[in-house]
Formats: structure tokens, C-alpha cells, sequence
């Protein structure tokens, strides 16, 4: 029977009202996300009106009228994701590079999600069960947080799942057997603490890179060869012993044919006796070790870095390595005795790559002549730079302290700094550094500077420092500044005349440093990248960027930058939050992939959903 037009009239009201809706309930969600995150409701400007699809929403992508994506990478925001449990709709979610918290059990209420990135945040507690029944999952990036536990039974039943990231936190237990999961094509574990072996199918698969720091794994070739495992009983699943005490399965001793419940009283003493005595000779070793760098007072080598002196304090407890960042822990005599080669010297003082057991790198600055602050100071001092953590800074692992000798444990990034791809091998033969790679570069050391400032904005603590040469590149390509933090341990004198980043004109008169200070430093650094030289000259763009095609604007538009950060008068300078957005709009206009969900903004980084997963995500 057909319907009356009175009725189809009320059926269409009744859908529209529905729709209606459903649009300002995903605009109250968002609202409230943003009034968790956005305390001071200034990253997220535009999420004024009352429907998030209709008013381009930053980061906001709508499919049918319902919010199905929302990217917002590195804008700092901060707290938890509760309200986004919400969002039924939702297809893709990329938070990552900000400071967000919490649990992670509001994204197993989205049922329909198939891409997250929500790497390098601050995430904790463990991976929920219900995590294994978003079925539809296809990405996911939880690296480079701080969860913990063991992983949910259920990630085995993510059928379609060709992506999981789980780098860089505190997960534990046995290893999964990731076998059954066909479609995965990328699997990373490193630098947890699993413990378990892994399968042969497995290591092909994904390579030892996926396993490594984690001390407890263990398998073929080259991961460390496994203990020969027991099986208590022919149903059960043959286990391994792992290296870490505190995650060992319990396993019966066997010897011969016979297995024994226990060890005789005569045989218990004789093992108690020969451990006091094995670790009172480890101890003297280590006495005598200290004893004899404490004697050595001839400069550092090559191949023995830092630290001579370590261990020497007598300032009540005994100094140590303080650290940060609980993911990676070792103790100072495993720094002690790693291999190193030096990287360089600075105006603070030398920098190593070290090398520990087991294998991890990281970089380590022997500070000199810094300011012979008392401990207390120092570590006030320390606690500012390692708190920041943002992922266009170098960030301080930990630090050494003792009355002549401190050490700054940072991460090692492999490919060198700006200056030297800027002015490094110039000439016949040289590949040059493109202007898409230098546009990303100052971008990153843009937003990596301005996180400074906003963090500590109140206080005007600044960088102190900005040059080329502070700005270093991850194995990824992605932009971090380093050295942040260290102007705190001179004099305001003292840092002005041996700090070696570009100066501004009131320097000169007030000794002091300053955040409208390091904005001139940055302007010159920006002048740099432009004209490959480290004054202003007639000669304005380098000749190596004169070879690519229809990028005049984009050169000028830099220039214009540049030059309001370099103005003479220190408050005619923009703030660096604004110069990072108009760097970003120089990328914005002129990036091709620009409206693919703001994918150009974080083009560096290696957890940045890629136009094909944008198109999955509708």
C-alpha cells in the first residue's frame, strides 16, 4: 500500500530530525573533547558552531553528515580521550605527537575504527581486552607511550590488521604467535619487555629489528639462542626461560632421568655460601675499577668515553643515573664500560655515541666548565629539560651528577644536523638538499621551539641556542632541536659570550638571554636554509634551489618570514607560535596532499597515515 503524503511528509521530518541529531551530538563531543585537551581553547580556534561537518572543523572529515575521521597530530593538546567513546562513527583517529593521557578504554567503544595513530603520547595502564573485538581494524600505532601488561588475547583475532606499532613502552609477557594474522605486514616490539622465543616464520617475516631490546625474547639467529625448553605435560605449550627474573615462568629442574621436587639442605648451603662469595668478589672488582679511573687523570679516549671521575662523590648516597624515560634503564657502570666514539666538541662541552651491551645508542654530553651549581640546583635544572617531551625535541634520557663530573644521556639520532646537510661535501658531485626536505626541517624546529616557549612561557625561559647545528635529524627525517635547557647552567654574561647561537641586536647591550631572542636566532637560521650562508648577503637564494620548478613563491614567502623574525626591535618579532603557522601555511597552499586530512602537516613522520589509508577510512 502506498503512503500518504501526510506520512511520508513525517517520515521525512523524523529522518531529518534524526540526522539533525546526530550532527550536534558529534558537535557536543568534540566540544567536550576540546575543553579536556584545549584548556586554554587556543589549537583548536574553529570549533565554535554548532556542527562540525558544515564548518570544516580542523582535522574534522564527515561522511553522510557523521564525523568519520579525526587527525589532529602535534598540537599539544593534553588529557584524556573519554568523550571520543562516543563517536560510533568514526573511522580514523590520529592523535599522535601530543601530550594526551590515560587509558586507552574509550577506543575500544568505537566500533567501527579501522585506522589509530596515537603514537608518542602519554598513554598508560594496559591495552584493554576489548581491544581484540574492533574487528574492522587495519592500522594501529601505540608506540611510544607508556603502557604496560601483557597484550590481549583477542589482537590475534584482528583478521584484517596489517599494521601494529608497539615500539617504545612497557609491555610484557610471552610473545604472541602473530602467525594467524595473514594480512600483517608490519609488526614492531622493540624496546618492551616480551620474553619468550620467537618463531622462525615470525623472524623472517619482520626481521630482528621488530624484537629488539627486549631482553627476555629469544629465538634463531642473530636474537639470542633460547634455554632448552620443558613440557610439564604433553597438552601443554613448550615454554622458555627468559632472562628476566621477574617474568620467568616457573620449570622443574631435571637432571638425568630423574626429576627432583627439591635440592638437599648441604646443597642449598653450598649454593648460598658461593653466591656471597662470587658477589663479594664482584664488588671488590667494581671498587677497583672506580678506584683506578678515580687515579687516572689523563684525558678521555675514543674507545672509553666519559666518566672518569664517576663514582667519586661523597655527597651522602652514592650518585647515579637519573632517569626520565623508564622504557630503557641501565646503570652507570654499563655506561661506564660502553664503547664510544666522539662526536664532536662544543662550547659546553664533548659529545659521545655510545654503545651498550645491548646495543642501544645514545648520545652522552660530558658537560665542562658548566656553572659548579650545587646538586640540588642541577637537578632543578635537569627536571625543566626532561619533563619537556615533544617529538620535534631532543629528549634527555637522564642525567649524571657529581661534584666534577655530569653527564646528559640523550637519544642518539643518527643523521646528522641541518648545518651539515646544509654546508656539508658542496660542490661537483654533492647531492643537494632539496627544498621540500629543508621546508620540513625548519617546520619541525619550528614547532619543536614553540612547545619551548608555550611550556614556559610564564617563566620566558628560552633556548638560548638556536643555530643550525641544534637542530638534529632522527632516522625517520623528522626535525628535533637539541641543547635546550643548558644556557639554565650559566651565568646570563656567560651564556650571551660562549653560547653559539646567532645573537639579536639587544644582546649586545643587555648580555640577557631571551624567547624574542631566540625567534631573531631562528629568522637568521631561516635566512640560512634560503641563502646557505650564515650572514645576510645580496645574494639571496642558494643556487642549488634555483634548479627546481615553481617555487619562487614559496621562496619568497619563507623570505618574508624570515625577515619579521629578524626585525630590529625585539617586540616587532612574532611569537614562534606564530611562525610555525606561517610556515605551515606556505606547506598548506602549496602541498598537493594538503586537504588529505592534514596529512602535510607531520609529513615526516613515519606513523603518518597515508593517503590510501585515508581513503579506507570512508
Amino acid at each position: 500500500m502506498a503512503c500518504s503524503p501526510t506520512l511520508s511528509f513525517t517520515l521525512l521530518f523524523f529522518f531529518f530530525t534524526l540526522s539533525t541529531s546526530q550532527l550536534t551530538n558529534d558537535a557536543a563531543i568534540l566540544t567536550e573533547f576540546r575543553s579536556q585537551t584545549d584548556s586554554h581553547f587556543t589549537l583548536l580556534k574553529n570549533w565554535t558552531t554548532n556542527n562540525a561537518c558544515t564548518s570544516s572543523w580542523l582535522g574534522v572529515k564527515c561522511t553522510n553528515n557523521r564525523v568519520t575521521a579525526l587527525s589532529l597530530p602535534s598540537l599539544n593538546l593534553r588529557g584524556p580521550i573519554d568523550s571520543l567513546s562516543q563517536l560510533n562513527q568514526l573511522r580514523l583517529l590520529n592523535l599522535q605527537n601530543n601530550r594526551l593521557n590515560g587509558s586507552l578504554k574509550p577506543i575500544t567503544q568505537i566500533s567501527n575504527l579501522k585506522l589509530i595513530y596515537i603514537s608518542k603520547n602519554d598513554f598508560s595502564g594496559e591495552i584493554p581486552k576489548e581491544f581484540g573485538s574492533l574487528r574492522r581494524l587495519v592500522r594501529v600505532d601505540f608506540s611510544n607511550n607508556n603502557l604496560q601488561g601483557s597484550l590481549p588475547s583477542g589482537v590475534l583475532n584482528l583478521s584484517r590488521l596489517v599494521t601494529l606499532r608497539l615500539q617504545n613502552n612497557v609491555l610484557s609477557g610471552l610473545v604472541p604467535d602473530f602467525s594467524s594474522l595473514k594480512n600483517l605486514r608490519e609488526l614492531n616490539l622493540s624496546n618492551n619487555q616480551f620474553f619468550g622465543k620467537v618463531s622462525d616464520e615470525l623472524l623472517r617475516k619482520f626481521g630482528e629489528i621488530s624484537f629488539e631490546g627486549n631482553v627476555g625474547i629469544c629465538g634463531s639467529s642473530p636474537l639470542r639462542v633460547c634455554a632448552i625448553p620443558t613440557t610439564p605435560s604433553s597438552n601443554s605449550t613448550s615454554q622458555v626461560v627468559s632472562s628476566n627474573p621477574s617474568s620467568q615462568p616457573k620449570v622443574e629442574k631435571r637432571g638425568g632421568d630423574k626429576s627432583h621436587k627439591g635440592l638437599s639442605t648441604g646443597a642449598i648451603v653450598a649454593i648460598v655460601v658461593g653466591n656471597v662469595v662470587g658477589l663479594l668478589l664482584v664488588m671488590l672488582f667494581v671498587v677497583g675499577y672506580l678506584l683506578g679511573k678515580r687515579s687516572n687523570k689523563t684525558s678521555c679516549s675514543s674507545e672509553k668515553v666519559y666518566a672518569s671521575s664517576a663514582g667519586r662523590e661523597s655527597e651522602g648516597e652514592r650518585s647515579k643515573l637519573v632517569f626520565f624515560d623508564k622504557s630503557k634503564v641501565f646503570g652507570l657502570e654499563e655506561l661506564l664500560r660502553a664503547s664510544a666514539e666522539m662526536l664532536g666538541k662544543g662550547n659546553l662541552g664533548t659529545v659521545y655515541r655510545a654503545e651498550l651491551d645491548d646495543g642501544c645508542l645514545v648520545a652522552v654530553k660530558r658537560l665542562k666548565d658548566s656553572n659548579p651549581c650545587p646538586r640540588k640546583d642541577f637537578e632543578q635544572y635537569m627536571d625543566v629539560i626532561g619533563k619537556l617531551r615533544h617529538p620535534n625535541i631532543v629528549r634527555l634520557r637522564a642525567f649524571y651528577y657529581a661534584k666534577d663530573e655530569k653527564l646528559l644521556v640523550n637519544d642518539y639520532l643518527p643523521n646528522g644536523s641541518l648545518h651539515s646537510l646544509l654546508h656539508g661535501n658542496r660542490g661537483p658531485g654533492r647531492i643537494p638538499l632539496d627544498w621540500t626536505t629543508r621546508i620540513s626541517i625548519v617546520l619541525g624546529a619550528a614547532r619543536g621551539l614553540a612547545q619551548i616557549h608555550e611550556e614556559y612561557n610564564a617563566p620566558q625561559i628560552p633556548h638560548g641556542n638556536v643555530r643550525s647545528s641544534n637542530v638534529l635529524l632522527d632516522n625517520h627525517g623528522l626535525a628535533c632541536i637539541s641543547d635546550f635547557g643548558l644556557a639554565l647552567l650559566l651565568s646570563p654574561i656567560h651564556a650571551t659570550a660562549r653560547l653559539g647561537g646567532y645573537k639579536a641586536p639587544e644582546q649586545v647591550g643587555t648580555k640577557k638571554l631571551s624567547q624574542k631572542a631566540d625567534v631573531y636566532s631562528f629568522g637568521v637560521l631561516l635566512l640560512e636554509v634560503l641563502t646557505v650562508k650564515d650572514k645576510w648577503t645580496v645574494e639571496v637564494f642558494d643556487a642549488e634551489l634555483l634548479r627546481y620548478k615553481n617555487i619562487e613563491h614559496e621562496l619568497v614567502a619563507m623570505l618574508h618570514v624570515a625577515l619579521a623574525c629578524v626585525a630590529e626591535q625585539a617586540d616587532k618579532r612574532p611569537t614562534m607560535f606564530e611562525v610555525t603557522k606561517l610556515i605551515e601555511e606556505i606547506r598548506v597552499e602549496q602541498s598537493p596532499v594538503g586537504e588529505d586530512l592534514d596529512e602535510s602537516r607531520n609529513s615526516l613522520s613515519p606513523s603518518n597515515a597515508t593517503t590510501e589509508d585515508a581513503r579506507a577510512s570512508y
